[in-house]
């Protein structure tokens, strides 16, 4: 499992969408919006289907073997 750190820089919250394409999880927010349909993304453990769900600090989001934590 691929672990990564990302960082809020100073921002209260990002979009899941939004993180997924960033990260580069995703080529664009609509893959990102598809893969959250279709429930094959989870944050804290939880599947989400919210495509604009605020991620915030502390949080930790994971897809396709791959698991993000975020920090402020």
């Amino acid at each position: 499992m691929n672990k990564e750190q990302f960082s809020l820089e100073g921002q209260d919250f990002i979009p899941l969408h939004n993180l997924l394409k960033v990260l580069g999880w995703c080529q664009s927010g609509a893959i990102a919006k598809e893969v959250i349909d279709a429930g094959l993304v989870e944050v804290d453990g939880q599947v989400e289907l919210r495509k604009r769900c605020k991620i915030i600090a502390g949080q930790r989001v994971c897809f396709s073997k791959q698991v993000v934590e975020v920090s402020a």
